[in-house]
This record gives C-alpha cells, structure tokens and sequence, in this order.
C-alpha cells in the first residue's frame, strides 16, 4: 500500500480523534469485561475439574448441555423464562406507552418535571432495596399489606407461600421500577413530532384519541418495535435481581419464580457445577443471537423501516 493510500485510510480516524478518544475508556471495558471472558466458551464442552483449569480438563463434547436438559426441572425453569419475560416485554411496552402519551398532554413544565422525576426515581432504587421494600408490604403477619387484607377478610393471604400470586406481583414491580426510564425515551420521540401534524388534525376536525391514533404511534411505531426487538433477543436472560432478591429465594415459589438466571446462580454456589453453567450461559447467547436476527428480518417484511439493522 502506498503512503498516499495509507493517509487516506487513516483520514477518517485523524478527522475524528477527539471523538475515538472520548469512546477509548468504553472500548476499553467492553474489549476486557465482553471480549476477553469469552475465553470461557470452552468450559461449556469441558468436563471441568478446578484443580485441572479450564485447558487442562477434558473434553466432553455436548454432555453439559444434555444434563441442563435431561433434569426434571429443565422445562419448567425455560418455561418461567420464556413465559415470564414475554409478559414483561408486553405489559412495559404497553405503559410504557401510555404514560409517554401522557405525559405529552402535559403543558406545565414545573408539573412535566414534576411527573418525570416520580416516575423515575424508582428507576435507581436497587432489587435488594426493592425487595426489602415490598416484605413490609407483604410479609405474613407483620405486612401492611396483609396485615390491611386479614382486616378486611378476616383470612391471611400468604404471598411467600402461594406461587401464583407471583404472576402478577412481578410485572407489577417491574412497572413500577422500570417503566419510568422506557417512558422517557418514547417521550423524547413524541418530541420530535411536528407541531403542525396537531394542528392541522385539529382543524380537520379529529379528537385527541384519533389524533394520538394516526399522528403519535405512528412516530412511536419504528421506536417501539427496534426495543421489543432488543428485548426478545434477552428473552432468555431474566432479570436476576427481579427474580431473586424480590421473592426473597423462596423455594416454595420455584414453580413461578424460578429462571435460568437463578437456575445457574444456585448451580454455581451450591454444587459448584462451572461447566452446567457455562453451557447454560452459551445457549442463552445463541439463542438470544438467533431471536434478534429471526424479528429483525420478520419486522423488515412488514416495514424496512422498522429493522435495527
């Protein structure tokens, strides 16, 4: 290559040093915290003896994938997954929604910042915090929240012993806590809309509600479908801290609550099985990798606009 091809090459890179320099801290983590652990890989097709390392153990092909599979509790625990985390995606896509809506019909600046600021302080409130927060509400005997219930019915409702009422607990505080943050980016699209979309809407005639119908999600559309299509592809990664510190690891609520997240936390602290784990966390990444690609191209056949890529 000659030295006039090797300045053009490198113009790009000179013409934006200040911003490479600006993203070498983030390239940095990423390279050592995402890239270099991947070494790991391997430990998933290995027969892992700690003593031995991971080169030094042998080889064992596919049989940590085959005993995460063959177990009793293998489906259950990809069910809780999938099933869990698809209702998630759907009821925080859904508020998310419609508290970005509203507060779009917000016209006070000191009541939007207001609102804002109580929907997303919870956002920063960590699991175990929030874990905390709702055995005051719901622990048997002392909650208030029980403690209201057994007043009212005259019976005890036992959260921690009933696993169904799990089903709605958990998208509930995942509402509560996370929606705040996913309204505030449908919110900064809804900001972007032209004013005299409204306008001109209003003058033909059309009500608020065919208003946000045919002018706000139609804008809201491209956003809302590349996030759901982050969020499928770590449909199979649960929310550790939602699914463990907030039941408080009851085992009694395993039937709901338990997921491959917590599945390979005990795997790992309890039995130590490294390899198990390590072939869980691959085919979670496969399949994650899989899911992203399949509803991209799905949602390119109905708009090419609404692909990420």
């Amino acid at each position: 290559m000659s030295v006039q091809g090797l300045r053009r090459m490198l113009k790009p890179f000179k013409d934006n040093r200040q911003l490479l320099l600006m993203s070498l801290p983030a390239v940095v983590k990423i390279f050592i915290f995402s890239y270099l652990p991947m070494f790991g890989i391997i430990m998933a097709f290995k027969d892992y003896v700690p003593i031995k390392g991971i080169l030094g153990s042998a080889w064992n092909g596919f049989d940590n994938f085959a005993f995460f599979f063959r177990s009793v509790d293998a489906w259950k625990i990809l069910r809780n997954t999938i099933g869990l985390n698809a209702m998630l995606i759907a009821v925080e896509l859904v508020a998310s929604v419609f508290f970005a809506l509203l507060l779009y019909e917000v016209t006070s600046k000191k009541m939007l910042k207001l609102y804002q600021s109580i929907m997303f302080f919870p956002y920063f409130f960590s699991w175990v915090l929030v874990g905390l927060m709702l055995t005051t509400l719901l622990n048997p005997g002392t909650g208030m929240l029980t403690s209201l219930l057994r007043r009212l019915t005259g019976h005890e409702v036992a959260f921690y012993a009933e696993p169904w009422y799990w089903l709605i607990i958990l998208p509930l505080v995942g509402i509560w806590k996370g929606t705040g943050f996913s309204s505030l980016v449908y919110y900064s699209a809804l900001m972007s809309i032209d004013k005299e979309l409204f306008e001109a809407a209003e003058i033909d005639g059309a009500s608020r509600v065919q208003s946000i119908r045919h002018i706000s999600l139609p804008f809201l559309a491209p956003m809302m479908v590349m996030l759901t299509i982050l969020a499928i592809g770590h449909i199979l990664r649960a929310d550790f801290g939602l699914f463990y510190f907030v039941p408080r690891n009851v085992s009694v609520l395993y039937p709901v609550t338990d997921v491959l997240d917590t599945y390979v936390f005990r795997a790992l602290t309890v039995n130590g099985d490294f390899a198990m784990s390590s072939a869980v966390g691959l085919f979670q990444s496969a399949v994650g990798f899989v899911l992203i690609i399949g509803t991209n191209r799905l949602a390119k056949m109905f708009n090419k606009e609404y692909g990420l890529f």
